[in-house]
This record gives structure tokens, sequence and C-alpha cells, in this order.
């Protein structure tokens, strides 16, 4: 047996953004009918920044991700966050891959967002809002066009210079440079930011609205004031992520907000266990953590293509 070895620019050229929502759909159905295994995602906190560690099984697949996120990077030329994923075969423990999992953590999320959006978004949703410009904008954009009929896309970013940056890579999409209070007010809005002041208010929620909220990541962020929680349909990727590290980890640690009033997993509404969006009128938010079982079905979805198409490295872990 060898050891396939995958760099980022090889991961990108196989990810295809529609076969990668099919693949986080299929693993989040799989968790919701209890066919993986997910232990909680563990931390380890630095001063510059922290590491994640992201264990998991699918049927027929396990592995780990291990990735990083140090806000100081982007000061050094380096990603803010990056990601190695060591990918197994579950029979034998064998390390079948390792390879980049920066552009699979990216497209898996934006992967999610489309799909909460599609179980909870209005069907007649035509607006989507981008909050925070930065690397992940582009695979929210990506898969939402790709799922979705998007006429219009709301750009809004503390700094002019990664709108304008966005817009200018991504010209075959319809992206507009709106304000704040703008792009909140879309059909569907992506919030993307590492802070930790709440910045989405309730008032500028149009009725009928759906959140993907993405950025809230680890304990301490926040991304949208308490009262649109406590006003919407809340629905997470996993309950125990979301309530210590997700958007809904300050508002519970302060009493604000319970994980009883959490209405659904993604995995429970794609298998038809819970209702989707049942109400025009109702704001639903989708609180996305990032959950290890989507980088597992992305990083098989990349190997198989890999093994097919050959003329990859490869070396022997095992040698003699």
């Amino acid at each position: 047996m060898s050891t396939l070895l995958l760099t980022r620019s090889q991961v990108e050229s196989l990810l295809d953004m529609k076969q990668v929502i099919a693949a986080v759909e299929d693993a989040f159905a799989a968790l919701a009918e209890g066919r993986t295994a997910m232990p909680p995602k563990a931390y380890v906190v630095l001063e510059e920044g922290d590491f994640r560690a992201m264990p998991s099984t699918l049927p027929g697949a396990a592995g780990l991700k291990w990735v990083n996120v140090h806000p100081g990077n982007k000061d050094r030329g380096l990603p803010t966050v990056m990601a190695v994923m060591i990918y197994n075969d579950p029979q034998t423990g064998y390390p079948l891959a390792v390879m980049d999992a920066t552009a699979i953590t990216a497209s898996r999320t934006g992967a999610a967002s489309a799909i909460a959006s599609k179980y909870l978004a209005r069907p007649d949703s035509r607006s989507l809002g981008i909050i925070g410009a930065g690397s992940q904008a582009y695979t929210q954009i990506e898969a939402h066009m790709a799922l979705l009929k998007m006429e219009e896309v709301r750009v809004f970013d503390l700094s002019p210079a990664a709108v304008d940056a966005l817009i200018e890579k991504l010209p075959q999409y319809p992206l507009q440079s709106c304000s704040l209070a703008e792009t909140a007010a879309s059909d569907i809005v992506c919030t993307l930011t590492t802070t930790r002041t709440p910045f989405l208010r309730k008032e500028w929620i149009k009725p009928g609205a759906h959140i993907n909220a993405v950025g809230a990541d680890a304990a301490g962020k926040q991304e949208l004031e308490t009262p649109v929680l406590k006003a919407a349909v809340v629905v997470v990727d996993d309950i125990v992520q979301a309530e210590k590290a997700g958007e809904i980890n300050v508002p519970v640690s302060r009493g604000e907000y319970s994980p009883n009033e959490v209405y659904a997993t993604l995995g429970e509404i794609i298998t038809g266990r819970k209702k989707g969006r049942a109400d025009d009128k109702a704001i639903t938010v989708f609180d996305s953590t990032g959950i290890a079982i989507e980088d597992l079905a992305v990083a098989r979805l990349v190997y198989e293509k890999a093994r097919a198409g050959g003329g990859y490295k490869s070396i022997d872990f095992i040698e003699g």
C-alpha cells in the first residue's frame, strides 16, 4: 500500500463544488442516522492562535483534520487558516493520503451554508448578502450560485479593498458593494467575520430571511446580536460544538439563550426527522461551526478522484 501526498493546488484542482455539496449533504444525513463517529473538536489555544483536532468516521472512511487559526498570519503573508488532512483506511488504519485541507475547509463550509439555505431559505429568495469579503466569501458565493437561483449578491466588508478584490475576482457573478444594513437586508445572509463584538441587528433583518452564521467557530466569538437568535428558528450543525464554540456560545454562557431553544440539527432536516421552513415570515439561522464529517466527506471525494486519475506522488510509510 502507498500514501498519496496532495498539495493545495492539487486538491483545489480536484474539487468540484456541486460534487462537494452532494458529499457534504450525504455526510449530514449519515450523522443524523447514527452512521458516523465524531468526537468533539479538540482545541489547543496559544497566544498567537489555536489548533483544532477533528477526527471522524463515515461508512468506509476515517480521518483526522489538524487545522490552525492564526489571525496574525495576514501580516506574515500566510493564510489565517491552514489545515492538513490524514485520510485512513478504516479497516487497517493505513494512511491512504495526506493532503492539504485548507481548500477542503473553505469548500465544505460554503457547501454546508448552501445546503442550509436550500432547506431553510424561502424558495423565492433571490438576493444573497455576504458580510466579510475574506477567503471564505469566495466559496460561500460559489456554493450558493451552484445550488440556488441568486440574482443579486450584496457584499460588505470593513475593508473596501477586500470588497473590490472579491468583485474583481468573481466577474461571472452579480456582485455589488453595499452598506452593512443593505447587505443584512438580503433574502439570504452569510456572516463570515472573526469578530467578538456582535454586529448583526434584528431591525436590519427582513421577515422570512435566512442567515448562515459562519464566523463564530471558537468560544467568545459572536456575530449576531442575541435578539436575532431569540427571534429566529435556529438550526445547528452539531449541538455540542455550537454550545461551546458556535454562534450561540456567548448567549448560552451568559444565560441569555438556552441550547433547548435550538430547533434542530441540519442532518435532522435533511433526513426529514424535522421539517425545514414552514413559515414564509420566520427568520431562520444556521449556526455553522464546521464539523469533522464535512472534511472527511470531501477528503474521500478528493482521494477517490486522485486515485482514479493517477499521476500523483505517493510514498510507502511502512518501509519493507
